[in-house]
């Protein structure tokens, strides 16, 4: 999955400087083996609590690492960015990136409308859908 150019300038001199060839661990733990998951948790903890607005930080949003997954792919849905572009770069199908994930995009519609009105698309709003409806009051002229 891509990541910021800046990260993956830090990893990449991380591996540099460590030497690694494929197959090693990028993290390894205390004795060179897999870093323990307490670790993992302790630290994701901090990094959260040091980066985030204590609203944020007390939700859900990015509560354990993997969900780090599902917030890049919503956001970039969010952003506009092609859904099957965000299939590719996550290993998924679109139809199951939208399964899971379409009900997360948010904020798009002001720009969708502004989108349509400029190329004429709008349709335009109904008054009142009801009004003729059987059973609806009319006005006595």
């Amino acid at each position: 999955m891509p990541g910021h150019p800046a990260l993956t300038r830090i990893l990449r001199q991380h591996i540099e400087d460590e030497q690694l060839k494929p197959g090693d661990l990028l993290f390894q733990g205390e004795n060179g083996g897999i870093l323990a998951g307490s670790v993992i948790r302790r630290a994701w903890r901090g990094a959260r609590q040091a980066v985030l607005p204590p609203h944020v930080f007390d939700s859900p949003t990015c509560r354990r690492v993997y969900d780090n997954r599902h917030s890049r792919l919503t956001k970039w849905l969010n952003d506009g960015v092609p859904p099957a572009q965000v299939a590719e770069w996550a290993g998924n199908s679109v139809p199951v990136l939208l399964a899971t994930y379409a009900r997360c995009v948010d904020g798009q519609l002001p720009d969708l409308k502004r989108r349509l009105e400029a190329a004429g698309d709008l349709p335009e709003p109904v008054e009142d859908q009801c009004a003729d409806s059987p059973g609806a009051r009319r006005k006595s002229s």
